[in-house]
């Protein structure tokens, strides 16, 4: 899975915990460019999945590719920018995803909502 990693100068070991989860950084974007503020631009090719670092990034730098995302149908994710949080949002937005896609019946273990 591709992912475009918005907001952080520096990744630090977050390539590592996206390692883990069998994500690939496809591209990069710091945020503090002001043309990223007003980007209405499509999102790279291949991208699957959007990571959001908010401590790191400004209202509307992080709703411009919010709604990007949104209307490309590609999956983003919101978290601070550490490990710990990290593995946390993505282990929630992917379970669910695939619960989503889960056919599963009366076995079903998970909690419906």
């Amino acid at each position: 899975m591709n992912a475009l990693i918005v907001g952080a100068d520096r990744l630090g070991n977050i390539p590592d915990v996206l390692q883990q989860f069998g994500i690939r950084i496809a591209a990069h974007v710091s945020g503090r460019d002001t043309t990223h503020q007003r980007r209405s631009a499509p999102l790279p090719a291949g991208i699957q999945v959007v990571i959001l670092f908010t401590d790191f990034l400004g209202h509307n730098v992080m709703q411009r590719f919010r709604e990007a995302a949104s209307r490309e149908g590609v999956m983003f994710v919101c978290c601070r920018r550490s490990v710990c949080a990290l593995q946390q949002a993505l282990g929630r937005r992917l379970s669910e995803d695939e619960c989503g896609r889960c056919a599963a019946g009366d076995g079903c273990k998970r909690k419906k909502r």
